[in-house]
């Protein structure tokens, strides 16, 4: 299994265990971290990724509720068949992941104000939103590019509240 999340922590790493449990115990591929109901961003970046889930929903049909937040866990077989070719394919890797067959689940996760490091990204249209859009338009091409694939659905995880609310395996997922 592969863990994934920046180095700014926003988001929590002891939240990955949960995250774990929760991809075996749904047989899922990918489990996507779900900050949405937790966002500690301004104004200004709450509404670029409103926008941006816009798009992806329009244009590839993607319902995820946010690709942005990178805390994820994924089997190594994901990590190595997502293509990672361009910059900005971290927003795309649950949808590349859907597209190419895998199952993907979300997990809401906390997200906290950034204590490390700079963001990499500017306020303007030229900096975040086109290469954005220019990197959906790619991951729309590859989607036509493949053979069509068993399942494209998304199923949500249920909201845990506390650690102690979080899934555990049971006997048939540790197996």
């Amino acid at each position: 299994l592969i863990a994934v999340l920046d180095a700014d922590l926003q988001n929590d790493p002891a939240e990955i265990p949960a995250m774990v449990r929760l991809l075996r115990e749904r047989g899922a591929d990918l489990v996507q971290g779900d900050r949405s109901h937790a966002r500690k961003d301004n104004v200004v970046r709450r509404v670029g990724s409103i926008v941006g889930r816009l798009f992806r929903r329009w244009l590839l049909g993607d319902t995820i509720r946010d690709t942005g937040c990178s805390l994820r866990v994924m089997k190594r077989e994901v990590a190595l068949g997502v293509p990672l070719e361009f910059r900005g394919i971290h927003r795309f890797i649950p949808i590349t992941a859907i597209h190419l067959g895998y199952k993907v689940v979300e997990m809401p996760v906390t997200h906290r104000p950034r204590v490390a490091g700079e963001t990499k990204y500017g306020f303007g249209i030229v900096q975040r939103a086109l290469p954005g859009l220019r990197d959906l338009f790619a991951v729309r091409w590859m989607k036509a590019r493949r053979r069509p694939t068993s399942s494209m659905e998304v199923v949500p995880a249920p909201r845990a509240t506390t650690p102690a609310s979080a899934p555990k395996p049971t006997a048939e997922s540790a197996a």
